[in-house]
């Protein structure tokens, strides 16, 4: 499989700092700067952790929506111009709510993201390393987040896993 030199891929566990980190790197490249945010607030805790995430980027952002349709997001934005996505394993459970192809969004987004020309980053927590999930629903999601994972990481010239605010470089 080929990959994107403008690709990086960023993992890390929840409150690890995996969001600044990337960001960090997006801002190191003239902007404006693209952000495709997966994330739907449906309550007053996600609305303050949404907006904490706003006010930290500051207004050189250009924010796109896109709970579900994140590979069309990303072949929409301007293929010139830094484009961070945060996060993957949102949109993963919105796409397993909304009872959808996994295989083929996964293909579909890896084919998004094969076409970026600009410096992009893809963010997402890492599911895997912690115990075995007690409930079928999380044991499918944790086992599609590892998959989908796998195949943005082949694609991506950069991996890094993010751990208590500290990166590690993992390709």
């Amino acid at each position: 499989m080929t990959e994107n030199p403008h690709l990086t891929f960023v993992l890390g566990g929840a409150r690890s700092g995996k969001s600044a980190y990337g960001e960090g790197l997006i801002m190191a490249h003239p902007g404006p700067w693209f952000y495709i945010a997966t994330a739907q607030a449906f309550d007053d805790e996600m609305r303050e952790r949404i907006a904490a995430h706003q006010v930290r980027r500051g207004g050189d952002w250009r924010t796109i929506e896109a709970p579900q349709r994140l590979p069309e997001a990303a072949r929409d934005a301007p293929s010139d111009k830094p484009l961070m996505i945060d996060c993957l394993a949102i949109w993963l459970s919105n796409r397993m709510f909304a009872e959808a192809d996994l295989v083929a969004d996964r293909k579909e987004l890896v084919a998004a993201l094969l076409t970026r020309e600009a410096p992009t980053v893809v963010v997402s927590p890492e599911v895997g390393l912690s115990v075995v999930p007690e409930n079928a629903l999380a044991r499918a999601f944790r086992d599609a987040a590892g998959l989908l994972h796998q195949e943005v990481a082949k694609i991506a010239a950069h991996v890094t896993l993010v751990v208590a605010g500290y990166p590690v470089k993992v390709k």
